[in-house]
């Protein structure tokens, strides 16, 4: 099965991706771009991602990218940052119910009201600009929460 080949389809165009069969219970995913992920369930071995975590890192890259120029403007484009999502699907009935988003950003050269209002700009720019937000924040609760990890 090493041999799989992503078919060609007519419908390909700008935001189509696809998976092909690989092994079983495995997939290798493509975009048009010809990036590729390696897919499979959660009790196989070796590197690979479920689907259910490629949710949550479409959901936090999608995050970072829609409060990257925001954040740009008031820390500099140099800035580092690291989003984790946290989350587990019930297994009752197969679904997420709740995602958190964990924003770690260095603030330390924000007082506290800068840093207030850079957490509420973040905050509304993922608001608006997150496509993968606004389409599962209707079924799945998310909760996003922006902090510093120095604070801890």
């Amino acid at each position: 099965m090493s041999d799989a080949a992503h078919r060609v389809s007519d419908r390909i165009g700008s935001g189509s991706v696809s998976v092909t069969r690989v092994a079983p219970r495995v997939y290798q995913g493509m975009n048009e771009r010809g990036a590729t992920v390696r897919i499979g369930g959660s009790e196989l071995e070796g590197e690979h991602f479920t689907p259910g975590e490629l949710l949550k890192l479409a959901l936090i890259a999608c995050t970072g990218l829609s409060a990257d120029i925001v954040t740009a403007r008031r820390l500099g484009d140099d800035f580092d940052v690291t989003i984790w999502a946290h989350g587990r699907s019930d297994a009752e009935t197969n679904r997420y119910y709740r995602i958190e988003e964990e924003v770690l950003l260095d603030l330390a050269s924000l007082g506290a009201d800068e840093r207030e209002r850079l957490v509420q700009t973040i905050t509304r720019a993922v608001d608006r600009g997150c496509t993968v937000a606004r389409s599962i924040g209707d079924s799945v609760d998310l909760a996003l929460e922006v902090r510093d990890p120095a604070d801890d």
